[in-house]
């Protein structure tokens, strides 16, 4: 290299922040542009390929219609907050005062980062349960936090109290909890909330609750919404949003609940963010969530109907499957297959066999913890899912 250039470069290496060294970039989304790339099936990102309710399209079609396209409440429409305070009174159990305790940001991508970084001082930490969605140790590293990890074991990604209890400490600020969860599918047990709860009231730590696929349940898992639980009232900041439930992963629209007092700092960080969601999506977002029981109902069932035909496609394929019973995820065992690691099958599979799916050690702090596993989603139609399931024959014949 030039060595006025080789110069510049370290100069300029100097200058970036070393938070944005100890994370890369996102790991599925680099598996859709591979998809895209090599023409194949994309199983990888968790985005819906079919079509979003007409009645909730034609809402923000009618809002953007009725000119609202203005600068909504920074801290998110009334009509939303609303539209969320009731829904959570009926699904959750408790009510809510929208006014005070409901901020809307744009996705629960930065719902997750505005919480955080309106709890964390230097030198806190935060409690992650792995395999993780990939986002939440870099939102640790990102608001100042040390994360401290702990296993999720298969096959049932049950993890060990002992290891829980451990991973608490007078420096521990929070816990980060997705249930349902992605990658694994696990939907958390009253009695796991619970000693997750014993271990934040000991600690005086807050649970930060990712419930973005609370309506996607299977064979008579039930969701449960930590804030419920005695004594996590105060102590629970509760994230949502309308992309997967009502597919507008593109809409970028969702919320964070917590108590008035963490609320008025969560919407001070989410104002200088991003200042607020698009105005006219959050408009249909009143809409879909007065959405009635059936909805959801359908909605479960649907899922269900894919889940066991990715399954089936994935088992036939010669794949180890970990059954999943939320969200839309299925984590897989690709021991058999005699490949050095994930990435390398990944690669291979993307452009040799036309299938994304991603690497499991994206979601390990550790990557060779995840170096025989990838993760495949079934938010697909049958189009899709006949295509992979052509291409996945291939492989087993190979």
């Amino acid at each position: 290299m030039n060595p006025v250039k080789a110069e510049r470069a370290v100069a300029t290496s100097e200058r970036l922040s070393t938070k944005a060294e100890q994370f890369t970039e996102s790991v599925i989304r680099e598996m859709t542009r591979l998809a895209l790339q090599y023409s194949a099936v994309n199983l990888s990102q968790g985005f819906p390929d079919f079509a979003a309710p007409a009645e909730i399209k034609r809402a923000a079609q009618e809002a953007i219609a009725a000119d609202i396209n203005q600068y909504a409440i920074t801290w998110g429409a009334k009509s939303l907050r609303n539209a969320i305070a009731e829904k959570f009174e009926r699904t959750g159990g408790f009510t809510i005062d929208p006014e005070r305790e409901i901020t809307v940001c744009c996705g629960s991508t930065e719902a997750m980062m505005s919480a955080m970084m309106a709890i964390i001082n230097p030198g806190d930490e935060v409690v992650v349960f792995e395999p993780f969605y990939e986002n939440y140790g870099p939102d640790a590293i990102l608001s100042g936090a040390k994360p401290r990890f702990v296993k999720l074991h298969a096959p049932d990604w049950r993890f060990d109290p002992d290891d829980l209890a451990a991973a608490f400490s007078p420096a521990t600020k929070a816990i980060i909890l997705n249930t349902p969860n992605n990658p694994t599918g696990k939907v958390f047990t009253r009695a796991e909330l619970e000693e997750i709860r014993d271990l934040c009231v000991r600690w005086s730590s807050f649970a930060i609750t990712d419930e973005i696929y609370e309506h996607m349940l299977y064979d008579g898992a039930k969701h449960i919404s930590m804030a419920t639980l005695d004594g996590m009232r105060e102590r629970t900041i509760t994230i949502n949003a309308l992309s997967k439930t009502y597919s507008v992963t593109g809409w970028r629209v969702g919320w964070a609940i917590a108590s008035p007092e963490v609320s008025s700092a969560i919407r001070k960080v989410h104002d200088f963010l991003t200042v607020g969601a698009a105005a006219p999506l959050q408009e249909a977002g009143a809409v879909a969530l007065k959405s009635p029981p059936s909805y959801y109902e359908n909605l479960a069932k649907d899922y269900l109907a894919r889940r066991d035909r990715l399954l089936g496609i994935l088992a036939g394929a010669g794949f180890q499957c970990f059954k999943p019973y939320g969200a839309y995820y299925i984590m897989t065992d690709i021991s058999a297959f005699g490949f050095p690691d994930d990435v390398a099958f990944a690669k291979y599979l993307v452009k040799d066999v036309g299938v994304a799916a991603v690497p499991g050690s994206s979601f390990y702090r550790n990557p060779t913890d995840g170096r025989t596993q990838l993760r495949f989603t079934f938010c697909k139609t049958e189009r899709t899912f006949q295509a992979a399931a052509e291409r996945l024959a291939k492989l087993k014949s190979s």
